[in-house]
């Protein structure tokens, strides 16, 4: 029986969490043993779960790198033990998540995973294995990365370092990754695959393969309310963070361009973000219950991504399969997620835009039927996910 190991910083937690769970269930569903090994945060799972390190491991690898922007070059006896899983495992797949977020040393993987025959596919989330430090280069227009990494842009700002060692960090990512044989990508929207085929990465396989859900899980379950009586236009903006690259300033300043009673919701907010919110808005506190979310995301009237920096939000896709239009910037890949019957792109930054864009909706509902309709379509994980085994299967020789 063939085996599938992932390696994630989170199982089933979080958005690239649940996205390798359900690619293990659908690999386990084709006949394939799954494993899934994590760094930090985890719900249970249906693979078996393989902890990484520690939090003192995960806490002192945090601390180091930001002194010595040595990100993803900590945790060598947390990625020792982690080679010796592989070793007893001995997959036939080791499918790569985010292998950044303090800990994992990628130099160790990849020195021991360039000495095997074993496939290697690596879904990009972000840019950072393309990069000498950031994970969204875009948000600051640098091309640098298309040759080599230097004085890096990002460096005072996420994920903040004393030093700035990008160069040196991008020579290193570019000799580790271009020398594993065995290694395909697979990129998570056309934007990020775009990219890709115009960094040090160009010469492997390159795929293209959009993020699914669950479509038993985010359903259509809007309350049965006249819009006559409806008091509030309920508009939602869903993140695991927020900051100004995800558009948090952008929203404030967009509370002051809409009527009164249009009611803004911000889920994933700090606590002291919920403090400071003005009124008008509402913060809601990030949570892992997805009934919660289906309600949220079913109750509003319309979903606006405001992101500077993103690669294909699964967002955008959980509110369409709850019936509710999406109002995204131009940005990265999150326009995939929508056509003209399902929501509207906005430019970056036009926080005017955003505001008619709304008030259009508002004026002309779009259908949450074809919102359905499309994710049905185009973005069903059961779809999705078996692009995935059949690309495990080609790799190992499989009929």
């Amino acid at each position: 029986m063939p085996t599938i190991l992932q390696i994630n910083v989170t199982a089933n937690w979080g958005s690239t969490g649940k996205i390798a769970e359900q690619i293990g269930q659908c690999a386990m569903k084709h006949g394939w043993n799954s494993y899934i090994a994590y760094g930090r945060w985890c719900n249970s799972s249906e693979s078996h779960l393989i902890k990484v390190g520690n939090f003192l491991d995960i806490l002192c690898h945090y601390g180091v790198q930001k002194i010595r922007d040595n990100e993803g070059l900590c945790s060598c006896i947390a990625t020792k033990f982690l080679v010796k899983k592989i070793k007893e495992i001995n997959p036939s797949i080791i499918h790569l998540h985010n292998i950044h977020d303090h800990y994992l040393n990628y130099k160790i993987l990849f020195e021991y995973l360039n000495s095997t025959d074993i496939k290697v596919v690596w879904t990009f989330h972000d840019c950072w294995a393309i990069t000498g430090h950031c994970f969204h280069f875009v948000s600051r227009n640098c091309e640098r990365w298309k040759s080599i990494c230097y004085k890096c842009p990002l460096q005072h700002e996420y994920p903040k370092t004393m030093l700035d060692r990008s160069k040196k960090n991008y020579l290193l990512k570019k000799y580790l990754f271009t020398n594993n044989k065995n290694l395909t990508i697979v990129a998570c929207s056309e934007w990020i695959g775009n990219l890709v085929s115009k960094s040090f990465l160009k010469d492997k396989p390159i795929y293209v393969i959009h993020n699914g859900i669950d479509l038993k899980v985010f359903r259509n379950s809007k309350n049965l309310i006249d819009n006559n009586q409806k008091e509030m236009y309920r508009i939602l903006a869903v993140s695991n963070v927020w900051n100004k690259d995800k558009g948090y300033d952008d929203i404030i300043n967009l509370r002051k361009l809409l009527p009164d009673d249009c009611e803004i919701s911000i889920i994933g907010v700090t606590k002291k973000q919920q403090d400071d919110l003005p009124l008008g808005i509402m913060g809601i506190q990030r949570t892992q219950n997805v009934n919660d979310l289906v309600k949220l995301y079913s109750n509003a009237d319309v979903l606006i991504n405001p992101t500077y920096a993103d690669t294909f939000p699964t967002v955008n896709l959980e509110a369409l399969a709850c019936g509710t239009p999406v109002v995204t910037y131009r940005t990265g890949g999150s326009p995939e997620a929508i056509d003209r019957k399902t929501g509207i792109v906005v430019e970056q930054g036009d926080i005017n835009g955003l505001a008619e864009a709304i008030l259009q909706l508002r004026k002309k509902p779009l259908s949450s039927t074809d919102c359905r309709k499309r994710v049905e379509e185009f973005f069903d994980k059961d779809k999705c996910y078996s692009s995935y085994i059949r690309l495990y299967e080609n790799l190992c020789g499989i009929k």
